[in-house]
């Protein structure tokens, strides 16, 4: 298969599991089935036609609207799909065919999901982060950063946040980090290795902190404000994966 068809492949199988992943995020907070019933209006309850699951462009034909009830259908909904067809030809145009790919793509899926569903929910199903942190141990054996690496970085993922989480409840008296966030740092670091969680975990507290205070200047929140800080954790993740690699390199730069 050349590159191009490769790459137009991977782009409608992204957008393909764009769709499941919809239905994840919809169903997995209410711990429906994923399978059945199919795909449905969540309004008035009629079952979708083919077309009408076609990621994108159906709901660009259909103007966003069911077609019986005419409800508004959410845009995030075909920019879930579209961002996944996007992720699935980068991240192959990058890796390449072979496990590494298939390891960064489950966990740029997992990563998608988790961060919709805390944002909505504020909840970071076990459903996903124990199953994945498993997988991801499993398949550092094959790909980087190798099984010792993944091992550490699980338990880093995992021991650090807790502790500090601990800490912040008995000084503060309130949780300040809930187990699943702790979940899925050890998720993180079973893919990514104990070096990229470590950044996971700096970027995601970063980004956390300044728009908590971005909230607070506008006068939209206090200091008790709680923030999704998993959906924060995905980005961070997401970044970490791509470039956190040169990012450390950069940083250590300024020790040299």
């Amino acid at each position: 298969m050349t590159t191009d068809w490769l790459l137009l492949f991977a782009g409608l199988l992204g957008l393909a599991v764009g769709s499941f992943l919809n239905v994840c995020i919809y169903r997995v907070p209410l711990e429906q089935s994923l399978l059945l019933p199919g795909s449905r209006c969540m309004v008035c309850n009629r079952s979708l036609r083919w077309f009408e699951n076609v990621p994108v462009v159906a709901w660009i034909v259909l103007r966003g609207r069911c077609r019986t009830c005419h409800t508004s259908i959410p845009v995030v909904y075909p920019l879930v799909e579209a961002f996944t067809g996007i992720m699935f030809v980068w991240a192959t145009w990058h890796y390449g065919p072979g496990w590494l790919l298939f390891s960064r793509l489950l966990l740029g899926c997992a990563l998608v999901v988790l961060f919709f569903i805390d944002l909505h929910h504020r909840i970071l199903p076990n459903v996903i982060t124990v199953p994945g942190t498993i997988i991801g141990f499993i398949l550092s054996f094959v790909t980087p950063p190798g099984w010792v690496s993944s091992l550490v970085g699980l338990v880093i993922g995992g021991l650090i946040p807790l502790v500090l989480a601990e800490v912040y409840l008995r000084v503060r008296k309130v949780e300040g980090l809930g187990m699943g966030d702790v979940k899925m740092l050890a998720l993180v670091g079973a893919f990514l290795g104990w070096k990229l969680v470590l950044l996971t975990l700096a970027l995601g507290s970063f980004l956390g902190s300044a728009v908590g205070l971005g909230l607070i200047v506008a006068r939209r929140g206090d200091m008790k404000l709680a923030l999704p800080f998993g959906t924060f954790l995905a980005i961070a993740a997401a970044v970490s994966a791509t470039v956190g690699d040169q990012i450390i390199i950069w940083y250590l730069g300024f020790y040299r």
